[in-house]
């Protein structure tokens, strides 16, 4: 296992982050399936390994300082590298009563949704890079949105959530500058509006659609981009 590349994906025991999974697995990475309910990760797991994928479930709450460093242990036992971190992990938030109005917000809404969203993928990047900068070409990958663009302004009016994908974009080029002399690249991608329960299944576009872009930024040349956003068609704008 020393010899193949191993890719952690926060979330990955559904929807986009189990086909970003697949995808890499496909293509010869070893998986690590980042979730924190047991039995989901451990069906996942399963439904990877018979598809002929090298897969390894990691118990991991994003929210959790204890599960995060619990889980970097587990890697360095059972893998004993890391090349590729995914920060895939993310919630909606409530959205009833107003609760994501702005003239309405609910504070303790915002909290729960930053914890996950922001505050997750801080605790987690921070947490694997030693294991990243020992890897010959280490990528990671921020799963955005488009509706996180001060420019296109896409979506419903989410003021927790859409504002949580601005902070994460933000927070990617501040990884990217601060990396920028080292062999890690990061960068941020929107997997637009895919058919998962995240959304309701209320989309023709399907995980593994949405999971391609992700895929190809954990892939990236050497001299890949850095600090970006994109989409299949390419750049999103900020």
């Amino acid at each position: 296992m020393n010899d193949t590349k191993i890719a952690l994906i926060t979330g990955a025991n559904k929807g986009i982050g189990f086909a970003i999974a697949q995808g890499l697995g496909a293509i010869g990475y070893t998986v690590a399936v980042g979730a924190r309910d047991d039995i989901r990760r451990k069906e996942a797991v399963d439904r990877l390994r018979a598809a002929g994928i090298d897969a390894i479930g990691v118990a991991l709450d994003v929210t959790s300082d204890d599960s995060v460093t619990a889980a970097v242990t587990t890697i360095e036992q059972t893998a004993g590298r890391l090349d590729v971190l995914v920060n895939n992990a993310g919630i909606a938030g409530r959205i009833d009563g107003g609760a994501q109005d702005p003239t309405t917000l609910d504070l303790d809404v915002v909290r729960t949704v930053l914890d996950t969203n922001v505050f997750g993928a801080v605790r987690v990047t921070n947490a694997m890079i030693p294991m990243l900068r020992r890897a010959p070409a280490p990528r990671i990958v921020n799963i955005s949105s488009n509706m996180g663009s001060l420019t296109l302004q896409t979506g419903p009016i989410l003021a927790a959530y859409a504002s949580s994908k601005t902070m994460l974009n933000s927070l990617t080029t501040q990884y990217a500058r601060q990396l920028s002399d080292t062999n890690i690249i990061v960068n941020a991608c929107c997997p637009g509006y895919v058919a998962t329960d995240f959304t309701g299944f209320n989309s023709p576009r399907t995980p593994d659609q949405g999971a391609a872009i992700a895929i190809q930024l954990a892939t990236l040349p050497d001299d890949g981009p850095r600090g970006g956003f994109f989409d299949d068609e390419g750049v999103v704008p900020w």
